[in-house]
């Protein structure tokens, strides 16, 4: 293939539009070409776990159409076009049922919602949401709905509970583990926010998973492990994202819990880069809003010719609960350290300490939300420059 080949970038979520946005900003020229599955309309994704209340359907949502971006950022958009396959070696992609071939390939293909094994004749009615298109159905699924279940009781799940209870709707929130964003805060902070939803009638329901999930007339009768069942209208999967990585393996590229790449986002392949939610970047998975935009203004100077690495500073995540405001910044996967809790008034201070007394990551509630700031500066680097 020759040098007027494009770039191409698979997929048009946070990702790989910023990245092009970020690209064109430094080069105006280059032929760009974005591919993807679904419609191309660009949109907030975080939108999708707080739109509900405010009225907000999916056309709303979107921002801008397809070929409103093309026209913005210079390039092609190649919409309903599913990837079937990469080949390195020839330097193509196959999507569609046409072969296009790149100069440089980048992978943003996002993560898949995790199913659970769910038994019962309406298993296949759980829903989750993921994009636009699952917005509008969990939309018109909720429709005149009075109960919600959602199965997850992490960030998303957090989220869409405040967000439903909000619009009058009653919200039931299922989860194996003893305290809501299990993964991100200890148990005062969580106890918090429990409270704090619990007061605005969620029902929680933890150490305890679902088994099942039937029909009972127009409802939806769910079972639990603990042998309760619960009716709702609508059930809603909320229990994490998978990195979308089988195009990757199938195309000989090294994947772990995602895409591996170094920290220039680059793949073992030649000039086949991956962000966002399907790589694994120099060991880190970072599902979040903050890495994509910090991974997307390095891969852009590295495509525009300027090898760069990206680094992450720590990312402080802001909860959208507005029933009790919540800040975390989870210590990096395997430092060790414990987590010191104070409850202050009106809020929970949460610091997770190393064994020398550093500063490793935090979690706050209410008022301790104001430290933000002040506390993410004394946070180490998830990655370091250089």
């Amino acid at each position: 293939m020759g040098t007027t080949e494009p770039i191409i970038i698979l997929g048009t979520g946070l990702a790989g539009y910023s990245t092009a946005r970020e690209l064109r900003k430094l080069d105006g020229a280059l032929p760009l070409l974005l591919i993807t599955a679904d419609d191309g309309r660009y949109y907030s994704k975080p939108m999708l776990s707080n739109g509900y209340a405010q009225g907000k359907d999916a056309d709303s949502l979107a921002i801008n159409s397809a070929a409103q971006m093309a026209d913005q950022l210079k390039a092609r958009v190649v919409t309903h076009a599913r990837v079937e396959a990469i080949d390195t070696g020839a330097r193509q992609v196959l999507a569609g049922g046409t072969r296009y071939g790149y100069a440089k390939l980048v992978l943003a293909l996002g993560a898949d919602p995790i199913r659970l094994p769910l038994r019962g004749d309406a298993a296949d009615r759980v829903l989750s949401v993921n994009d636009l298109g699952d917005y509008a159905r969990f939309r018109a699924a909720a429709a005149g709905a009075q109960r919600v279940a959602i199965l997850g009781a992490g960030l998303i799940g957090c989220e869409f509970a405040n967000d439903l209870i909000g619009a009058g709707i009653a919200v039931d929130v299922i989860d194996i583990a003893p305290q809501p964003l299990g993964r991100l805060m200890p148990a005062h902070a969580a106890d918090d926010l429990r409270a704090a939803l619990e007061a605005l009638g969620v029902r929680w329901h933890f150490g305890t998973g679902v088994e099942r999930v039937d029909a009972e007339g127009a409802a939806l009768r769910l079972t639990l492990t603990n042998g309760q069942t619960l009716d709702s209208d609508v059930v809603l999967s909320a229990i994490g994202l998978k990195p979308r990585t089988a195009l990757a393996a199938a195309a000989g590229l090294t994947v772990n819990r995602g895409i591996v790449t170094d920290a220039q986002l680059a793949t073992g392949a030649p000039d086949v880069y991956a962000l966002g939610d399907c790589a694994e970047v120099a060991g880190l998975s970072l599902p979040f809003v903050m890495p994509i935009m910090h991974a997307s203004r390095a891969l852009a100077r590295t495509l525009a010719g300027t090898p760069t690495a990206v680094s992450y500073p720590a990312m402080p995540v802001v909860v959208k609960t507005p029933a009790r405001a919540t800040v975390v910044a989870p210590p990096p996967a395997g430092r060790a350290g414990q987590w010191r809790e104070e409850v202050i008034p009106d809020g929970v201070r949460a610091l997770y300490e190393s064994p020398e007394g550093r500063l490793l990551g935090f979690a706050l509630t209410g008022a301790a939300t104001k430290e933000k700031l002040a506390l993410a500066k004394q946070l180490p680097a998830w990655l370091p420059a250089g």
